[in-house]
């Protein structure tokens, strides 16, 4: 059987069964200990009702009316219809509400039980006294303990309306249909969403990136649900990042590669002057390749890996004053050790001084600030335009460039969106501010570092 929720709700159904076995099999045993009892203390009142009666009543040589005088004081006192027979078998009293009771009849003969007296004398009563019939201080048929019933018209061990047992059986099967009936529902809507959770990574499996299924509830199945949809938000942000990326590398492949080509047809027939500039040319495209294809890699490195060790002790202030030497900036601040990727914290300075660089040309400076927090601030500062507020946080995007400066400046629009993933990657962030007096300010902010595990 392949469906969850029948194998869930037969399941179900069938725990239930058993346990609806087990509880009738004990509750008809508890009821045949109970009949027993009763049984005992039946026949232990009985004995003590005509030891009383034996030595109360009129003997059996008193006249008739005498001892039915003595019957009915009995029967108002005891508030149970009583008969009396002589030891021939022939009637000598009957009470009132016996006869009212129709109890002298042959038919009724099952329903009375015979109380034998020692001189042969035979009183009869009914077997189950009403609350009415029964003597003060004692209960159920001839003042022993009522036993449950559990359906009307049925007591254990008393004709009704079933037979014995049978009312017990029918009551278990009622509860057995309702539990049963209601479990349906419940096992149905549950498997109802996993199905609609298998449903949903069928469909992201086969192409839908949007896909995503519904997150209601607080169970398990929500938290799937909910796992799901944030791995596949993920998913989806990579794809989409490496569609990107690899369409913006194409298309910015074309530019060096055509130089190229056209560098390399002009070489032959150029002059020794045209082909020193021409060599040139074609180093300088070559290189713009080869930093593309580097930035392209790091960019998809960073992209696939889930995890990043980030644990290694990183002197800020040092690798910020290697970098700036290389470019001709000053470096100055806190020598703070921040926990992190030396390697990519490294590219992470050197492209924006490179960017810097390119853009200001003079003014470099770069600041490491401990914030009161406990994080760190590696500031990069210089003083050329500046970035129009309104493109500060778009200059982020990968292959996005100011509008007028990839002609003058060159560059592939990629180091500063590394500069931004190697500072998320280090649980940071990277902006882009005004600098005073003049310029831009770029500032990779690091996070305080996490206290060691005990």
């Amino acid at each position: 059987m392949r469906s969850l929720y029948l194998r869930i709700w037969l399941t179900v159904v069938a725990s239930l069964a058993l346990f609806a076995l087990v509880s009738g099999w004990l509750v008809q045993r508890h009821l045949e200990e109970q009949r027993e009892r009763n049984e005992r203390v039946v026949q232990e009142r009985v004995a003590a009702w005509a030891d009383l009666l034996q030595s109360t009543l009129p003997p059996a040589t008193a006249t008739p009316a005498e001892q039915a005088q003595g019957l009915l004081e009995w029967s108002i006192r005891l508030r149970v219809p009583l008969a009396m027979d002589a030891a021939d078998g022939s009637r000598i009293a009957t009470t009132d509400a016996f006869v009212r009771r129709r109890l002298d009849e042959p038919a009724a003969r099952e329903r009375l039980r015979a109380i034998r007296l020692d001189d042969g004398r035979t009183l009869w009563a009914p077997r189950a006294a009403g609350p009415r019939a029964m003597a003060p201080g004692l209960h159920g048929p001839m003042g022993a303990p009522p036993p449950p019933g559990w359906l009307p018209g049925w007591r254990p061990g008393i004709r009704g309306p079933w037979p014995d047992g049978v009312g017990l059986v029918v009551l278990l099967a009622v509860l057995f249909a309702a539990v049963a009936a209601g479990a349906w529902p419940v096992v149905r809507r549950l498997t109802r969403r996993l199905e609609a959770l298998k449903a949903g990574v069928e469909a992201f499996g086969a192409g839908a990136l949007h896909q995503r299924v519904d997150e209601g509830g607080r169970d398990e199945v929500a938290a799937v649900a909910a796992s799901f949809n944030r791995a596949a938000g993920r998913i989806e942000a990579l794809l989409r990042s490496h569609q990107n990326l690899l369409a913006n590398a194409s298309h910015e492949l074309r530019s060096p590669l055509a130089r190229l080509k056209m560098a390399m047809a002009m070489l032959d027939d150029a002059s020794p002057e045209m082909r020193a500039r021409l060599k040139h040319e074609i180093h300088t495209n070559i290189g713009e390749l080869d930093a593309l294809v580097e930035e392209v890699l790091l960019a998809s490195r960073l992209d696939a890996s889930a995890t990043l060790d980030t644990s290694q002790p990183v002197a800020l202030l040092a690798v910020a004053a290697e970098e700036a030497a290389r470019v001709g900036a000053s470096a100055a601040g806190d020598d703070v050790v921040q926990p992190g990727d030396e390697r990519l914290l490294r590219r992470a300075v050197r492209n924006l001084l490179e960017n810097a660089r390119r853009y200001a040309g003079e003014g470099l400076e770069v600041q490491v600030a401990r914030r009161a927090d406990g994080g760190v601030d590696v500031a990069v500062a210089d003083r050329g335009p500046g970035v129009p507020e309104a493109w500060r946080e778009r200059i982020f995007e990968p292959f996005f460039r100011l509008p007028g400066h990839a002609e003058r400046e060159g560059g592939v629009g990629l180091g500063l969106a590394l500069v931004r993933q190697i500072a998320e990657r280090h649980g940071g962030r990277a902006r882009c501010e005004a600098h005073e007096g003049g310029g831009s300010r770029f500032v990779i902010s690091l996070p305080a570092p996490k206290p060691a595990a005990a």
